[in-house]
């Protein structure tokens, strides 16, 4: 890219001093390095209103600040309990630009990776509602096993109010009992995937033994329970975190109530003036009192429901896409393109769909902002398994209802073939027991019982645009076969509506035996590549 003509003047000295903290002293365009993450928000804080650049401001205002200074000597220091002691030092300095500008976005200038380890998967629920400003990832029950024991006990939450309760022993059992079970059972279903899908010539043993074994844990990790322990990791800017921090010091689960504790001190070591204002929301807490009075007193039990249901769409969203795919291309109003597009013949309508669609090679070719313009509104009914997977989709609306053990649960087919379903049916009602037995109680803990076999309800609110995304990624050869068969019915329903538009979804509609193993086999060949350049 050609630079413009300006530069920013720097003496030898000044670049000396602030060389460790960019990556380029010289281009217009450089990344912020060796710097706390506190200074990184402050410096782009002040960047928005001041004609200086970013360098010659860190010089001017940052550098010339000695507590500021301290502060990022410290960046660069292994030494963190001086970096935290220099942190401390630069509040008044933020409180400063903070109050000067008024602008909460400010705290969007700073992020941070925070880890939260041995949670459940209902706190890690928790963690990974939010839709704006924060990227997890969270350990993966398809390719780690759930089969050992730390200090001999098993990885599940030991909640405090089921353990000093009088269902402490039901709750061990059970727990011990969904684990033990899918620790016994492990190396059978694995032998059983070996003996119906045969090596591959083409595959590698580790590629084959990977695959057999994903696809294993893919059959078994429906018995795993909703408090199996779990590792999350979060990269968010600061207002994101601020936010979720609300939530769950305003959870009504203990467990999150905790954690809101532990993460707001953790983050109040590197980025303490963006997490400051975060406390229980009376506001929340409120409405959730004021709400629950309109639930339902009697448990709807074994409620029969449509394991997808199209509940609200748009009929003329065909017409509103296909004029919004005009608009960028046009200097007509968006009301005089859609009678354009109404006026249209139906082959007119076809060909225009295919110029804006039809050129897409996969589904990284993301389709344009046109096809945001309708939305599908979708309950769903499926195990909590599924709900997990789909709640990582970020980009739409989704509230669920509280997860039971009342609406029935899904058996895996090849527990049949095996002649496991017997006593897996055997466990999952022990585990059913147990949750009604707490749940008179301990509504909220009884969760933690809950194996991801056993179904629940949410609704999903999506663009088509969205919906595209959704259902091509989890359609993928690779997925699990509970949520591609949610991403294949998602889409045959939304093509019955509006086929010229779905047509275009590159939705795998197949089976496959050993998911797992065409990706497998890349990664054999991505190591190969290493292997060969660390030999040249």
């Amino acid at each position: 890219m050609e630079e413009p003509v300006f530069k920013e003047r720097l003496s030898e000295n000044e670049k000396e001093i602030i060389k460790p903290y960019f990556s380029s002293l010289e281009k217009n365009t450089f990344v912020l390095t060796n710097l706390p993450e506190v200074i990184k928000g402050t410096l782009f804080s002040r960047y928005s209103r001041s004609d200086k650049g970013a360098r010659r401001l860190l010089l001017d205002e940052f550098i010339q600040n000695k507590d500021i200074a301290e502060v990022i000597g410290a960046g660069s220091q292994s030494d963190y309990s001086n970096t935290a002691l220099a942190i401390k030092k630069a509040e008044d300095f933020y409180q400063r630009v903070l109050v000067g500008y008024g602008d909460d976005s400010v705290a969007e200038l700073a992020g941070v990776h925070l880890a939260c380890e041995n949670i459940s998967s209902l706190a890690a629920d928790l963690l990974t509602d939010s839709r704006i400003g924060i990227s997890p990832l969270e350990k993966s029950a398809r390719y780690i096993l759930f089969d050992k024991k730390i200090d001999g006990k098993y990885l599940w939450y030991r909640n405090k109010a089921i353990m000093s309760s009088k269902h402490r022993q039901i709750y061990e059992e059970t727990m011990d009992l969904l684990f033990s079970s899918y620790s016994k059972w492990l190396p059978i279903v694995q032998a059983h995937v070996k003996s119906v899908t045969p090596k591959d010539p083409a595959a590698t043993d580790r590629a084959y033994e990977s695959a057999t074994r994903a696809k294993a844990c893919d059959i078994l990790k429906n018995l795993l329970p909703a408090g199996r322990l779990t590792n999350v990791g979060l990269y968010g800017n600061g207002r994101a975190f601020e936010y979720l921090l609300t939530k769950l010091h305003s959870s009504n689960l203990e467990e999150a109530q905790l954690l809101a504790e532990d993460i707001h001190e953790e983050l109040s070591k590197v980025i303490p003036a963006f997490v400051k204002r975060s406390k229980p929301s009376e506001y929340i807490i409120d409405t959730r009192a004021e709400m629950s009075k309109h639930r339902n007193k009697a448990r709807n039990k074994e409620s029969k429901t449509e394991p997808i249901k199209l509940v609200d769409y748009d009929p003329d969203g065909e017409n509103k896409i296909l004029a919004a795919m005009l608009y960028p291309y046009s200097d007509d109003t968006l009301d005089a393109l859609l009678s354009k597009v109404k006026a249209m013949s139906p082959d007119e309508k076809k060909r225009l769909a295919s110029d804006y669609l039809s050129k897409r090679r996969n589904r990284r070719d993301k389709p344009g902002r046109a096809l945001e313009n309708i939305y599908y509104t979708f309950e769903l009914c499926a195990n909590y398994g599924v709900f997990r997977d789909l709640h990582r989709h970020r980009q739409l609306s989704q509230e669920r209802q509280e997860l039971t053990a009342d609406m029935g649960f899904d058996t895996p087919a090849e527990l049949a073939e095996i002649g496991l379903e017997k006593e897996f049916k055997e466990v999952m009602d022990k585990a059913k027991e147990a949750y009604d037995v707490i749940y008179a109680d301990l509504p909220n803990e009884a969760q933690y019982i809950v194996p991801r076999g056993f179904r629940m309800k949410w609704y999903i609110k999506m663009n088509l645009r969205e919906a595209f995304h959704i259902t091509e990624l989890r359609s993928s050869k690779q997925g699990h076969p509970d949520y591609r068969k949610v991403a294949q019915r998602l889409r045959n329903i939304i093509f019955e509506k509006h086929p010229l538009i779905a047509e275009y979804m590159q939705v795998d509609m197949n089976d496959y035996a050993l998911p797992r193993i065409e990706s497998e086999k890349r990664i054999d060949r991505k190591l190969e590549e290493l292997d060969m350049k660390k030999s040249e």
